[in-house]
């Protein structure tokens, strides 16, 4: 594709996504660039997509004449030489418009492994899980459909929800590196009391793999779900019915920790959303 072209259509993008309500703080233009640019080994902050100081000394050392100018594509190689929107992204894709998408499916809940611009079996599984949560065909191929669907705002909380501890929040939910969290942190004292950020049912009590160490998941109203990793106890069982502020588990280090916390998660139909979108 003629690098002029390149230019214009990723110029006609970031003015559509502009227009359909999206972040413009959280440009998943910005967030490819640093994706290209963390391959350069040029940039080794976080995948946010906000063109920061660090992002733009970046593009400096990289020789460009700009985020997203002529000579900084250029120089970025076969990686900028789709834009996002200009061929559908799907398993194999390789090149801005994967790690743009890649980046959009995170914010909407279903993030895949890390942003590298490289659409495989994880982002391909991602892909399909936001089709279906879409209601959309699922076929694993990111087309005009789908961008569409990803630049409607995502999905927040529908009901309030009452913090699981007393204690301050520390990571938030969002870009970690090259990667994504899916909720937040709750630094405590092992031991500490955990209670339940809404009425509801226990459908999960016990260990759970991947690094989440012993959890507790509720089932609340609107498809809501709230999940309680890294508990160094659980109070509860299967099938328990538990009210908003009831202890359901203990605050511990279980799993992949590096001290004492509770990772506080909200999924809506099955989408990670913020949880400070409900935290009253």
């Amino acid at each position: 594709m003629p690098r002029r072209l390149v230019v214009v259509l990723l110029a006609a993008v970031l003015a559509g996504l502009s227009a359909a309500g999206a972040a413009p703080a959280r440009d998943p233009n910005v967030a490819a660039l640093q994706v290209g640019l963390r391959a350069h080994g040029l940039y080794h902050g976080p995948v946010d997509g906000l063109a920061g100081v660090r992002t733009l000394a970046a593009v400096r050392r990289l020789g460009g004449d700009g985020l997203f100018g002529r000579r900084t594509l250029h120089r970025l190689g076969k990686f900028a030489r789709h834009p996002l929107g200009s061929r559908p992204v799907l398993d194999g894709t390789v090149g801005w418009d994967a790690a743009a998408i890649q980046f959009m499916l995170a914010w909407h809940g279903f993030p895949s492994a890390t942003f590298d611009g490289a659409f495989g079996s994880h982002s391909d599984r991602a892909l399909r899980r936001f089709e279906r949560w879409a209601g959309l065909p699922q076929d694993g191929v990111a087309g005009p459909a789908v961008l569409a669907a990803l630049q409607r705002p995502p999905a927040t909380c529908p009901i309030a929800l009452r913090p699981p501890l007393g204690t301050p929040y520390t990571d938030t939910f969002g870009p970690r590196g090259a990667r994504f969290h899916t909720g937040i942190d709750y630094p405590a004292p092992r031991g500490t009391p955990v209670g339940a950020a809404a009425t509801g049912r226990v459908s999960w009590a016990g260990n759970l793999g991947g690094g989440w160490g012993k959890v507790v998941t509720l089932q609340h109203p609107h498809g809501v779900a709230t999940m309680y990793a890294h508990l160094s106890r659980v109070l509860v069982s299967v099938g328990m019915h538990v009210t908003v502020g009831e202890r359901i588990g203990l605050v511990g280090a279980t799993g992949d920790a590096t001290g004492p916390h509770v990772h506080f998660e909200v999924r809506v139909r099955g989408a990670a959303v913020d949880p400070l979108t409900g935290l009253s």
